[in-house]
């Protein structure tokens, strides 16, 4: 059974929010009205509506880093991971953390990188060789 998750957050400019998630990100726009606009997220439903975005703090640790929390995120192929990345730094999009490894040589070796919209909504992608790694422990 294939299921797609949707997630629903404030941005505070709709032309902004097309441009980042459109052009920069990728991600094919759907359904649209005056105060909010939808976009596939590399397979999910993202609605983007104006309004304030949520507060958020650098509280979570994972291995050597201290994120943001909350955020959202994707898991994309390797190959696709490295092309958005190289896609961010054409782009000039400023990096929170940067491309990196993580775990390296660990069950669950990822790679990722955290960044943020126009709206200071913080987003990170991850990239995995192995799939299989996902959810190792």
């Amino acid at each position: 059974m294939r299921s797609a998750f949707h997630l629903a957050y404030h941005v505070t400019d709709l032309e902004a929010a097309r441009d980042f998630y459109g052009r920069i990100l990728g991600c094919t726009e759907g359904r649209s009205a005056e105060t909010w606009v939808d976009f596939d997220f590399f397979g999910h439903q993202l609605s983007l509506h104006l309004g304030t975005p949520f507060t958020v703090t650098r509280t979570g640790k994972v291995g050597d880093h201290m994120v943001m929390m909350p955020h959202l995120g994707a898991v994309l192929p390797l190959d696709d991971w490295r092309a958005l990345a190289a896609r961010l730094q054409q782009a000039q999009v400023a990096f929170d953390i940067p491309p990196v490894v993580r775990f390296e040589g660990e069950p669950g070796e990822q790679r990722t990188m955290f960044f943020f919209d126009p709206a200071g909504n913080p987003i990170e992608i991850k990239g995995f060789a192995d799939f299989d790694g996902l959810f190792a422990h």
